[in-house]
C-alpha cells in the first residue's frame, strides 16, 4: 500500500492543475515501513519531454535523476516513486508508461480534466513487466 500525507495528495494535484494541459511529473521520497510506500516528500521536476509532446509524454533527465538521489541521501529517505499526470485522460497507466517503468517504484498517476484535478491512482509494475497492478493507497491526515 501506498500511503501519502494530505500535503502530498495537494501538491500533487496542485502541479497536475497547473501543468495542464501538459504532463506534470516528480519524484515520491519516502520509506518502506510494514511492507508499504510511505511518502514523506515530494520533488517537482520539470517535464523534460520536448515542447510538442508534453501533452502526453514526460521526461525525467539523468542529471535531475541524480539530483533527486543526492536529496533523498541528504533527508534520509529513499526514492519510492514517481508521479505524473494524464491530462484529459484516464488515471492509468499506458503502454508508453508501462515500456518506461521498473517494477520496485510506485507510479501514481493523477487524471486532470480541462485544468481540474480529478482522480488519483497508484500503480506497481509486475516483475516480469507484462502489466501494471493497481496499488491500494490510502491519504493519512
Amino acid at each position: 500500500m501506498l500511503k501519502l500525507t494530505r500535503q502530498i495528495e495537494d501538491g500533487i494535484r496542485k502541479a497536475g492543475a497547473e501543468a495542464y494541459p501538459n504532463e506534470c511529473c516528480g519524484i515520491l521520497f519516502g520509506s518502506e515501513e510494514d511492507g508499504n510506500h510511505v511518502v514523506k516528500a515530494l520533488k517537482a521536476i520539470d517535464n523534460a519531454r520536448e515542447s510538442g509532446e508534453q501533452y502526453h509524454r514526460f521526461l525525467i533527465t539523468a542529471e535531475e535523476m541524480m539530483q533527486a538521489e543526492l536529496e533523498a541521501r541528504r533527508l534520509g529517505l529513499e526514492i519510492i516513486g514517481f508521479y505524473h499526470s494524464h491530462p484529459d485522460h484516464p488515471a492509468r497507466p499506458s503502454d508508453y508508461d508501462r515500456d518506461h517503468a521498473l517494477p520496485f517504484y510506485s507510479y501514481v498517476i493523477l487524471r486532470v480534466a480541462e485544468g481540474k484535478p480529478e482522480t488519483m491512482t497508484s500503480w506497481l509494475l509486475r516483475p516480469s513487466r507484462e502489466a501494471f497492478d493497481n496499488e491500494p493507497f490510502e491519504i493519512e491526515p
